[in-house]
């Protein structure tokens, strides 16, 4: 379209907003979930700490080729986004929020996304939902720095830097399907090191800041969002 209406650029540059300013994005299928199950989809994504949004896929294609992201394939049928804001929500917690409600209705397709600047196939956002929670992770993180670690020393110090990529690098390092056990094989590499290495009597290790508390969200009526998904 050589000259789009105003508003639909509005809706392009808010699109290509959120997505910049995302640490995970969730494409999703709603096709048949009626107005009230949308409600509380919403509600539980809200208390994950992310965002619910139903855009066009015209729309959100240009604004997604914009920032060079190829997700066109992604882009069919009714499609609904879950936002993670960065440094507001926990991307872990919107894929298992997502999960959980897919398991009462099936309805609910997930198709893929984003995880900082990685772009995740519908397994791969599964196996983002298996990962340990936010918290459980820098908890591990705060006991394991105290020994020398080898194989997750990296990964691990980046999580309170950058959640997302750390996430990323985490589902790439063990194939695509994070165990969640607390006593998985991060613990046990951990354990392993420290039996054979003299720790560092120097500890310079920074206790990893909190994770930031929700941003507030203004949730889109379900009723404006069943009027969405129709293309233009």
């Amino acid at each position: 379209m050589d000259n789009p209406r105003p508003e639909k650029v509005a809706v392009v540059a808010e699109v290509r907003e959120r997505f910049d300013g995302a640490q995970a994005v969730v494409l999703t299928e709603y096709r048949g979930i009626d107005v009230a199950g949308l409600a509380s989809l919403r509600r539980a994504l809200r208390e994950a700490g992310g965002e619910y949004k139903v855009y066009k896929n015209t729309l959100v294609r240009r604004a997604t080729n914009e920032l060079g992201l190829d997700l066109d394939a992604q882009l069919t049928g009714p499609t609904a986004i879950a936002f993670v804001p960065a440094g507001a929500g926990d991307p872990v917690a919107v894929a298992k929020a997502l999960r959980e409600f897919a398991k009462g209705n099936p309805n609910l397709v997930v198709k893929g996304g984003v995880l900082g600047e990685k772009l995740l196939g519908a397994a791969e956002v599964e196996a983002l939902a298996d990962v340990a929670p936010r918290e459980e992770l820098l908890a591990r993180l705060a006991g394991l720095m105290a020994a020398p670690m080898v194989q997750f020393a990296g990964l691990l110090q980046a999580l309170p830097r950058n959640f997302a990529y750390g996430l990323a690098a985490l589902i790439d390092q063990k194939g695509g399907a994070p165990e969640t056990p607390s006593t998985g094989p991060e613990v046990a590499d951990a354990t392993a090191d420290a039996d054979t290495t003299t720790p560092d009597t120097t500890d310079t290790t920074e206790t990893p800041e909190a994770a930031a508390e929700p941003a507030s969200d203004t949730e889109t009526a379900p009723a404006e969002a069943e009027g969405d998904t129709q293309e233009s």
